[in-house]
């Protein structure tokens, strides 16, 4: 990609995200300050809601009004990846009301399951902090990837040995060896499709890069894999990275694309942000 598309200069991980950082820093401020007024119309009726910090995958252009949540993850001794879930626990409200919550620290983090909160994910099952799942990444059937349709099985848990070519795979879109994608689900099975919690999985070099000089990034991410919840900001849309062809009209041949309205993400440049989470509806 030219150098003028790009928000930042090209170079390591490290200093793309730290750049993101402080360019967003304004934006989160903004959000925790208005947080009082907008947590009066977001307040818990079921379980979280309100203002929450995130950090996710920069949104460079487009109408999406902000970045797409990362989940942190991890890869078990089998070689299969799978999310992190925070252990839920049972929290009293100032008004007697009991929520269930899902938090933890992680790389100096604060991370919490009402990320995911938002365009709907709210109210699948697979997001409320009790639910019982397992965490792992699982394939979907009928992806964007050749690769993945051909040589994988919808349903089949996410393993290591199946991005064994991530230093050198290409498509034909954008540049070879940036990373190798697979589109996931997550916390989804024995849902309807509504439900689904789809996933961008993407194992790269630049990730491994980043991990050695930022800690959220080392404790979210594992073995150059790195995933988000594939829900665009916008219009709650699922976009892909290095799938379609028509990116290349948008710059984003190299990034995460939303062929609906045109909005990119930059997976390689993880920002903190704030949104007004959605509560999980009572009684759901």
């Amino acid at each position: 990609m030219p150098a003028e598309d790009d928000k930042y200069p090209a170079s390591t991980g490290r200093r793309r995200f730290v750049k993101g950082v402080v360019g967003s820093a304004t934006l989160a401020g903004v959000g925790t300050a208005a947080a009082a007024g907008i947590d009066s119309a977001t307040g818990p009726t079921g379980g979280g809601g309100g203002i929450i910090d995130f950090r996710g995958v920069e949104n460079t252009k487009g109408p999406a009004p902000r970045g797409m949540p990362q989940i942190p993850l991890e890869v078990d001794d089998e070689g299969y990846l799978k999310g992190v879930w925070p252990e839920p626990e049972t929290r009293v409200l100032d008004n007697g009301t009991e929520v269930v919550e899902a938090k933890m620290e992680l790389g100096g983090v604060t991370y919490t399951t009402e990320w995911f909160q938002y365009c709907g994910i709210q109210t699948a099952e697979g997001v409320r902090p009790d639910a019982d799942q397992d965490n792992y990444f699982r394939y979907i059937s009928n992806s964007k990837y050749d690769w993945q349709n051909s040589e994988v099985e919808g349903d089949q848990k996410v393993h290591v040995d199946d991005f064994a070519d991530y230093g050198s795979w290409g498509n034909g879109i954008g540049a070879d060896g940036l990373g190798k994608p697979a589109q996931a689900k997550w916390r989804s099975e024995d849902v309807s499709s509504a439900e689904t919690l789809p996933v961008q999985l993407i194992r790269s070099e630049r990730i491994e890069e980043m991990a050695e000089n930022n800690e959220w990034i080392a404790a979210s991410t594992a073995e150059g894999f790195i995933a988000n919840l594939n829900k665009c900001t916008h219009f709650c849309c699922v976009p892909t990275f290095k799938a379609l062809p028509d990116s290349s009209s948008a710059g984003a041949e190299d990034r995460i694309y939303c062929q609906c309205h045109q909005s990119v993400y930059d997976p390689f440049s993880i920002v903190e942000e704030s949104f007004a989470a959605l509560p999980i509806p009572e009684g759901e």
